[in-house]
């Protein structure tokens, strides 16, 4: 088989359409379940479940919790009602910041472990990045 003979995204655009899409719910579902426990849970709680939130300070966790909460509503609603869709690839670039900024901070604390689930992330989040201002852009109603 010549690469001439299989399908691309260039080829099959809807493909790449309903990649970038599970990629933005993917990201938003994990982002607003962390988002959501970072920014209202108790930090002993939170310190129990992640290493990080009791060695920082407590409005740095709160911050960081309402930004992957705005970027989750970011991912989807922008796209979704078709209003300011540019918000999308913008909130995905805070998570793609987000995810630069957490894995030196893992990597300096010993915390190896978590830096694979980082690096996926920073992977979908980039992935979006391109695909929704390169690619496949939400267009206005």
């Amino acid at each position: 088989m010549t690469n001439a003979s299989v399908p691309s995204a260039a080829t099959h655009p809807h493909r790449l359409h309903i990649a970038l899409w599970l990629a933005q719910c993917a990201l938003a579902m994990f982002y607003a379940g962390t988002g959501f426990m970072t920014a209202t849970q108790p930090i002993g709680e939170l310190a129990a479940m992640m290493q990080w939130p009791d060695v920082v300070p407590v409005a740095l966790v709160r911050f960081i919790g309402v930004a992957e909460l705005a970027g989750a509503l970011g991912l989807i609603l922008p796209s979704l009602l078709r209003i300011a869709s540019r918000l999308t690839p913008l909130a995905a670039t805070g998570l793609v910041l987000i995810q630069l900024l957490a894995i030196p901070f893992h990597l300096s604390r010993g915390e190896v472990g978590v830096v694979p689930l980082n690096l996926v992330l920073l992977a979908l989040a980039a992935f979006v990045v391109w695909g929704r201002w390169r690619k496949m852009q939400i267009l206005k109603r």
